[in-house]
């Protein structure tokens, strides 16, 4: 049975139940309840901004290290690979990587120390066959 008498605005009256329920909304219903005031979320937000943005260029700055290594690994063993030499290289090994007079590169086994041709560097092949650059001279095997 539907009320056809419009209740006033001010008086909180249910239409489906049929019943007064303005104690049980969670908000005030009169002019004189409290205020509703939007909180201020603006610095919650800035700080969840600042904590997202330092935690994504963390992540970048690990991915791009990641990717620089990798692409001078790549760079080491497209030097190598495309180099001249003579031999089968042994896993394990190292070689040592030179530009010959006409700027070729080319693989040897003599050391620096025992070569005039300009040094790019040594290396030694790991069992994926990759070449890796050895950094200092006390790794050499002699």
């Amino acid at each position: 049975m539907k009320n056809d008498k419009k209740k006033p605005d001010l008086v909180v009256f249910n239409e489906e139940s049929q019943q007064y329920d303005a104690a049980l909304k969670p908000y005030g219903t009169s002019a004189s309840s409290p205020v509703i005031k939007p909180l201020n979320t603006a610095g919650w937000k800035n700080d969840g901004i600042h904590r997202v943005n330092k935690k994504l260029k963390t992540k970048f700055e690990e991915v791009k290290k990641e990717y620089e290594a990798l692409m001078e690994k790549f760079q080491y063993n497209d030097l190598v690979y495309n180099a001249k030499f003579s031999f089968e290289p042994n896993i394990g090994e190292s070689y040592h990587l030179y530009n010959n007079r006409k700027k070729e590169s080319f693989l040897s086994i003599i050391a620096p120390e025992q070569c005039n041709f300009e040094y790019l560097g040594s290396f030694r092949l790991n069992s994926d066959k990759m070449w890796e650059k050895i950094e200092s001279n006390s790794n050499l095997e002699e």
